[in-house]
């Protein structure tokens, strides 16, 4: 059965293994998660079903998302998120999905938003060189020249400076190192997208090498 759950970034740590070993983990505080809505292909043309994750208070709600939730029998929750399914039957509206669904050992990938670093030059956005620094040579962190000369305009995909970050990313393959089913937390190996506190879904790995 496919699964996922919504969680936020706790921050990042280290668990020493057995061994001795010290490995680097980022901790998540991943759901409870109540699945809100099931997708039909008779009524919306694919099979998926919605998860909410997240406190809110209800006034902050407006009226059609909250007829949504209670035509759900689910409480208002802040984040909603589809996960695609072949069978949404198998689940059921109101049904919570907390972290144990995980286990020790697994590969997950997880879809984070990176931290947005607003309008970066050309050096901190696609690591270019940069020019002499004396003070003579009047070129230091510019981007040079575009290499447009016959057509005489900027070539499609050309790398400048400009926006930096928030992007939608997914890091895959990394290892569940600990499940904590009492306190909804959950370690994976290495670093995940987005700062403290930000939203991510977490997923079985697509491209399990082992």
């Amino acid at each position: 059965m496919p699964k996922g759950i919504l969680g936020r970034k706790v921050g990042m740590t280290q668990i020493f293994t057995d061994a001795g070993l010290a490995v680097p983990v980022t901790v998540i505080e991943a759901g409870p998660c109540y699945v809100v809505q099931k997708k039909t292909p008779e009524k919306d043309g694919y099979t998926a079903i919605q998860i909410g994750f997240g406190e809110k208070r209800e006034s902050l709600f407006n009226k059609p998302l909250k007829g949504h939730f209670k035509t759900s029998g689910v409480r208002p929750l802040r984040y909603l998120r589809e996960l695609r399914v072949e069978d949404p039957e198998a689940y059921q509206v109101g049904q919570e999905i907390k972290v144990d669904i995980f286990a020790q050992g697994e590969k997950v990938d997880v879809v984070g938003t990176t931290k947005g670093k607003g309008f970066a030059g050309g050096i901190k956005r696609h690591g270019f060189h940069r020019g002499p620094m004396a003070h003579g040579s009047k070129y230091h962190r510019r981007p040079g020249s575009l290499g447009a000369k016959g057509p005489a305009r900027v070539y499609k995909g050309r790398k400048l400076p400009g926006h930096l970050g928030a992007e939608r990313v997914t890091v895959q393959n990394l290892e569940v190192i600990r499940v904590d089913g009492d306190r909804n937390l959950l370690a994976l190996k290495g670093a995940i997208p987005g700062p403290k506190g930000g939203l991510v879904l977490v997923k079985p790995s697509t491209k399990n090498r082992g």
